[in-house]
């Protein structure tokens, strides 16, 4: 997410008066109902296939953000790109996140895929490390196997039983597999931020991502009863408005601000398992994914997200 808020602030989404009270409201909105779209999938994906989770969820997104676009003037930016091919690549990677996402919520908890979502700037350290060389400080070295670590304690309950329990571990490899192809996809949206502004690669992810599902489609899809198709289409809807949200926060609030409030998204997700799903959790699991929040806010104050950085021109 903080490169999602760098990009907004990069491409001039700063048009209102500065405004950070507000700013934190709007995304404490915007996680809220992140949490609720997760916590709708998570029961959706009870009755349907994942590639039809896909596609609920990204072509009803299409309809708050293109409204958003047009009113913001965005509309006729998001549609020219001298980089179709990058779109198609940024699309495709995008898509596989969802994906293994949406895996990870049909066989975890939301508040426990919430946790494995922040493990994407760890894992980039790792990437780093192995394939770069790269040394880093040791406040990130710390944050990397406390990561870890907090992975270990999530499984500690499977690892010690005689049975794998509830597909746990399958659960916990999607997660990471999201974690890991949303750190390729983050690199490949800084590329594409050079030459497009943001509207054009949101837009084009949610369509690339609905043509997915769509096809999907193929393999059989499941009939969905009146709960279950309010159940997918209302995870698109909040899905399009928490992006819409978000992007709202951006234009009152400088990035480092909100990049911290971000991991305040687990809090949520927790409240949702235990109010509306009645998800019993244990005290393994909440421990281990309070500890890979914390690891990925240590790696991101490590690599100077929390500081407050002017905005380039363009």
């Amino acid at each position: 997410m903080p490169l999602f808020l760098q990009t907004l602030q990069r491409y001039g989404w700063r048009m209102t008066k500065p405004n950070p009270a507000a700013a934190l409201w709007l995304a404490t909105v915007a996680l809220i109902v992140m949490a609720a779209m997760s916590a709708a999938i998570h029961e959706a994906a009870k009755v349907a296939p994942v590639g039809q989770l896909v596609f609920w969820r990204s072509f009803v997104a299409l309809i708050p953000i293109v409204i958003y676009m047009a009113f913001r003037g965005q509309l006729g930016a998001s549609l020219r790109t001298k980089y179709p091919h990058k779109h198609l690549i940024r699309g495709l990677l995008g898509c596989a996140v969802m994906f293994f996402s949406f895996i990870s919520l049909a066989y975890l908890s939301v508040g426990l895929a919430t946790a494995l979502s922040y493990l994407a700037p760890i894992l980039s350290i790792v990437a780093a490390m192995t394939f770069l060389r790269e040394r880093p400080g040791a406040v990130i070295f710390v944050g990397v196997v406390l990561g870890f670590a907090g992975i270990l304690l999530m499984l500690y309950p499977s690892l010690v039983g005689a049975e794998v329990r509830d597909g746990t571990l399958i659960g916990v490899a999607a997660g990471v597999a999201m974690a890991a192809t949303n750190a390729l996809s983050r690199v490949q949206v800084k590329d594409l931020t050079r030459t497009d502004p943001p509207a054009s690669i949101a837009l084009s992810f949610a369509v690339i991502c609905s043509l997915v599902g769509l096809a999907t489609a193929l393999f059989g899809w499941a009939e969905l009863d009146t709960y279950a198709f309010m159940l997918l289409a209302g995870a698109g809807v909040l899905g399009g408005v928490g992006h819409v949200l978000m992007m709202e926060a951006v234009a009152r609030a400088p990035v480092s601000l909100l990049a911290a409030y971000e991991y305040s998204g687990i809090i949520w997700a927790f409240l949702f398992d235990l109010a509306l799903l009645g998800v019993a959790l244990d005290i393994w699991s909440v421990s281990g994914a309070l500890v890979v929040v914390g690891a990925a806010a240590l790696v991101a104050y490590g690599q100077g997200r929390f500081v407050a950085k002017p905005v380039a021109a363009e």
